[in-house]
């Protein structure tokens, strides 16, 4: 699942639309997931990718741009580690990036 945001911003001039996409990072499907003795997920030695289906949202949102204008910007929740996923959002055709400082527990907080 996806979510793409958008919004129209009404200016002296002319319309112009913002799009948000959510993003988040996720383990390399390629790569041999592990866990500790306590059972928490070892990231050790694990590439993290964005997510294929916030990948497909920012594409969606690109080509929106693409053919009406406006700019994207992509938000992230996590911690430094999430800076590569985020940089390649950027790559990918997003104006602006936004980091939200935090290390969910898991997928519910």
């Amino acid at each position: 699942m996806f979510f793409l945001i958008l919004f129209i911003v009404k200016t002296a001039k002319k319309k112009i639309m913002n799009i948000i996409v959510c993003i988040s990072s996720v383990p390399d499907t390629t790569s041999k997931i592990k866990f500790n003795e306590n059972s928490e997920f070892d990231s050790n030695g694990i590439q993290f990718i964005i997510n294929p289906y916030d990948e497909f949202g920012l594409t969606k949102a690109v080509k929106i741009k693409a053919k009406v204008g406006g700019t994207i910007t992509v938000v992230s929740v996590g911690d430094i580690s999430s800076e590569p996923v985020i940089r390649k959002s950027l790559a990918i055709g997003a104006d602006k990036a936004i980091r939200i400082n935090a290390n969910p527990k898991d997928s519910f907080e």
